[in-house]
């Protein structure tokens, strides 16, 4: 290995251990309460060397967002053979379960109140917004094939089903469920049941949200957002 092979690998370790100090130190203590100064104590660096990877305590909160919703997936990867409500299915059920493997990248970017929002960095989560595309995009195949009725506002069910399984994923990692609850019947029970309610064509009071690239808005649901 040469000398610039070594010290991009070297660098990349930084960086590494830049990061994951600062997630576990943003999930524990709160992004407010956490400073470049704790960041670097952590990992036995100066402050001024922190800087020299990341401008601000935001970029490391941006890296470690776009970090987990790539963890989190593209939807389009969702049993693409399957019918409308089974992909549906997939889709959120993947949301559930990024709670469940990556309980820190999901407090910090769905529960954390104090992080900066995501659409300041609009180019850089350009993908998360295609995200919502894709998720709306499932919700119309449905409503084109019957599914749901015609009159069902595509990006309300996506709210409705991000916000249902979101509550369930705070509630199991703030330990909330009762004694021997199972949360990942009442995830699948909230996606059953709001599926079932939608297909109804019950009437819905709320609008929506708008899907438009030059809105610069986040996912539906989500905190950094």
């Amino acid at each position: 290995m040469g000398i610039k092979e070594r010290q991009e690998r070297d660098r990349e370790a930084v960086r590494r251990a830049i990061l994951d100090a600062a997630r576990d130190l943003f999930t524990t203590e709160g992004y407010r309460n956490v400073s470049i100064r704790k960041i670097a104590e952590r990992i036995e660096y100066s402050p001024a060397a922190i800087y020299s990877y990341f401008p601000s305590k935001d970029d490391i909160f941006f890296a470690l967002a776009e970090e987990g919703f790539r963890l989190l997936g593209d939807p389009a990867t969702c049993t693409q053979t399957a019918g409308p409500l089974e992909r549906i299915r997939a889709i959120f059920w993947r949301l559930y379960r990024f709670s469940r493997e990556h309980p820190q990248y999901f407090a910090l970017m769905f529960v954390d109140r104090s992080v900066p929002r995501i659409g300041r960095e609009y180019e850089r989560f350009a993908f998360v917004l295609e995200t919502k595309r894709h998720l709306v995009a499932e919700i119309e195949r449905g409503i084109e094939a019957g599914v749901f009725p015609a009159t069902l506002n595509p990006a309300v069910a996506v709210r409705l089903l991000t916000v249902g399984l979101l509550g369930v994923a705070v509630l199991s990692l703030s330990e909330r469920l009762a004694p021997g609850e199972d949360p990942e019947c009442l995830a699948s029970d909230v996606i059953a049941t709001t599926l079932a309610g939608l297909q109804t064509g019950v009437a819905l009071k709320s609008t929506g949200v708008a899907v438009d690239c030059g809105a610069k808005e986040p996912i539906a649901g989500e905190r950094a957002s």
